[in-house]
């Protein structure tokens, strides 16, 4: 499956698109031309403009008119686009298991015994906050 097909059906963005999104996640509401600026290349302002458009078709991005001009904001936040693709790199490179991919951060060094540390108190404190809102639903 290519980049372009897997992105069409995973919500997973290609290379540019993400560029694109990420300058809406820091900048906000934008028009075409200021997310061209933004982008710093040497992409033209009809290519940045198609870009946004397929955004938009694929519900990635909102717009609303203002005089002649659209203004593009995003549509999803940034930690959804990271959860998809991570799903998507963990299904395809790892077989659907974390675990594994966990182990390839760890043994390709790309993960410090210190991070490890804080991501499980983070996995702890997510158990304890999803065992509280399991008890609540049971009570209800």
């Amino acid at each position: 499956m290519t980049t372009a097909s897997r992105s069409k059906t995973t919500g997973v963005l290609t290379p540019l698109e993400l560029e694109i999104m990420q300058v809406l996640w820091a900048a906000g509401p934008s028009p075409v031309a200021a997310v061209q600026e933004r982008l710093g290349s040497d992409l033209a302002y009809t290519t940045v403009q198609t870009m946004l458009n397929v955004l938009l078709r694929k519900k990635k991005v909102r717009r609303t008119q203002i005089g002649r001009a659209f203004t593009y904001e995003a549509a999803v936040t940034r930690d959804r686009a990271t959860g998809a693709a991570l799903k998507d790199l963990v299904s395809r490179m790892f077989g659907g298991s974390g675990e594994a991919m966990l182990m390839a951060l760890v043994n390709t060094q790309q993960i410090t015994p210190a991070q490890l540390t804080r991501a499980a108190e983070l996995v702890a404190r997510g158990d304890d906050e999803t065992d509280g809102e399991t008890d609540e639903t049971e009570a209800k």
